[in-house]
């Protein structure tokens, strides 16, 4: 249970701190319609599971729960979907790669297309 509220917490701390970068970061640079904001919440959340990955790695710690689970899915989940396919990629699954960005990216696209459309109808 205490791991729970861990991650409980560090998800609220995360998706505030994400809305938060991402409105500033798209004020600042408002490049076209490219979603900068967006952009540098996904990067940052990228290096910062890569670290808190790599640390946890070598120790263990209820801090994992705050910061990857609940700090790194509450900020964005673009950066477990990157460290998963690190893994894979590490682990020389490469068709399982593939197959988990294109499918990811595509049906992903297509639910949003889906479920937008039958909210219009």
């Amino acid at each position: 249970m205490k791991q729970i509220f861990y991650i409980f917490l560090g998800g609220g701390l995360g998706s505030v701190l994400r809305f938060l970068i991402s409105k500033h970061t798209q004020k600042l640079w408002n490049i076209s319609s490219f979603p900068v904001g967006t952009f540098v919440v996904n990067i940052i959340g990228c290096f910062l599971i890569g670290l808190f990955s790599a640390y946890f790695f070598k120790t263990d710690s209820q801090l994992k729960f705050f910061l990857i689970a609940g700090f790194c899915g509450g900020f964005t989940t673009f950066s477990t979907f990157s460290a998963e396919n690190y893994s894979l990629w590490q682990s020389g699954n490469s068709f399982v790669l593939v197959a988990y960005v294109l499918l990811s990216v595509f049906v992903g696209l297509a639910a949003v297309f889906v479920g937008s459309h039958l909210m219009k109808s």
